[in-house]
């Protein structure tokens, strides 16, 4: 896949509208009973960037960014300001914020996730793009060390132990992290004049899969 390791600005991408969304197929029976199926085993989300510019400088930095990522052609990072750490939204991130997996004396290498939790129901949300110098992971009580005990790749949120943790260990994380994303468009409409007006392009943005 065609991925670059940039993040879109966040100060554009503050104010940005857009969030996860998911696909449902619902068919309604004879009896007035439905079946409801979906295909995807994880939501993906979208954005409108263009909310978030505030002067021509930001569409200047919006266009050269468009251009070097060859409009949809290659995916880059994005910033979600409603969701972008593994702990709440006021708590400082710490190295149990996620549990992660359970060791069982073999294996070294866990991927990040991020666990949304509403009563008794869950959904385990794979983390892909880490930011760099913000994950910290952590064995039961005890926190490892970065380049130590552990090493993490942040191109794939993958942690990889020098030594496998033990029979049914808690594997726990905090971390940042991005969006995997892409323009939704191959062309960007913008008009100074309109803009001045208080009009602001239409910039679509979309979750990829890597």
């Amino acid at each position: 896949m065609n991925f670059h390791e940039v993040r879109f600005p966040a100060s554009l991408s503050f104010g940005s509208l857009g969030g996860p969304e998911r696909r449902t197929d619902v068919v309604t029976l004879a009896n007035g009973f439905e079946e409801r199926n979906t295909p995807w085993s994880h939501s993906r989300r979208r954005y409108d960037a263009g909310l978030g510019m505030r002067s021509l400088d930001d569409i200047e930095t919006l266009i050269a960014f468009f251009e070097a990522r060859r409009g949809q052609m290659h995916a880059f990072r994005w910033k979600d300001w409603s969701d972008f750490k593994s702990s709440r939204a006021k708590a400082e991130i710490t190295y149990q914020d996620q549990v992660i997996a359970l060791g069982d004396g073999v294996q070294t290498a866990f991927a990040l996730l991020k666990t949304y939790r509403s009563g008794d129901y869950s959904y385990a949300r794979p983390i892909t793009k880490p930011v760099v110098g913000t994950v910290r992971v952590g064995v039961e009580q005890d926190e490892m060390r970065d380049g130590v005990d552990y090493e993490v790749d942040e191109t794939t949120g993958v942690i990889l132990f020098q030594r496998p943790p033990d029979q049914d260990m808690a594997v726990t994380a905090g971390f940042e992290f991005d969006v995997p994303v892409r323009f939704d468009t191959d062309r960007i409409h913008t008009s100074v004049a309109s803009f001045q007006a208080g009009d602001v392009p239409n910039v679509p943005v979309v979750e990829v899969r890597v």
